[in-house]
């Protein structure tokens, strides 16, 4: 009997657990698995806030940049208010604009467009930067692991990609 829990049981191994985890996967290491990826990407958030110190002059003009688009979007309420208020003044206001050419308006157009375009990309680009400086620091994962998380095998480190590879290059793939 005493053998036969040696056979089961014996060696520090449980071979019922063993396979039974084949079939249902062992609750407790998934919650650690589970938990130091949580870990790992809260690092990552956190890390994508941590932007560079800019200075007086940068913040200022980005502080003016963010004013076009709210400017534009009470001025056209405003102007609402004013043709309930005073329709005749809002008239007046109106049949001035009306007078204005044609090419004029195009020229305004072409303005505000290339004005939010060029914002639209230049924050555009910051962000594919960022991304791909964020990549660049996940590809390492240095920056993302910490005391409690378990390490992470990187590509280089894979025994069985390695083997694949070797297998693959000797069968002419």
């Amino acid at each position: 009997m005493g053998r036969a829990f040696d056979v089961i049981f014996g060696d520090g191994r449980n071979v019922l657990r063993e396979t039974a985890e084949v079939f249902r996967e062992n609750a407790e290491a998934q919650a650690e698995r589970a938990g130091a990826a949580r870990q790992a990407a809260l690092s990552q958030f956190g890390a994508e806030f941590l932007l560079p110190r800019r200075g007086l002059f940068d913040r200022v003009i980005d502080g003016l940049n963010r004013l076009p688009r709210p400017g534009l979007a009470l001025g056209t309420l405003g102007l609402f208010i004013a043709a309930m208020v005073d329709p005749e003044w809002f008239a007046a206001r109106m049949t001035g604009i009306a007078l204005v050419p044609e090419p004029l308006w195009w020229l305004l157009g072409a303005i505000v467009s290339f004005y939010f375009g060029a914002r639209h990309q230049a924050k555009g680009q910051a962000f594919q930067e960022r991304l791909i400086r964020d990549l660049a620091m996940a590809k390492g994962m240095a920056p993302l692991m910490t005391e409690d998380a378990p390490p992470m095998m990187t590509v280089d480190e894979n025994p069985a990609l390695a083997d694949w590879q070797a297998h693959s290059a000797t069968s002419g793939r």
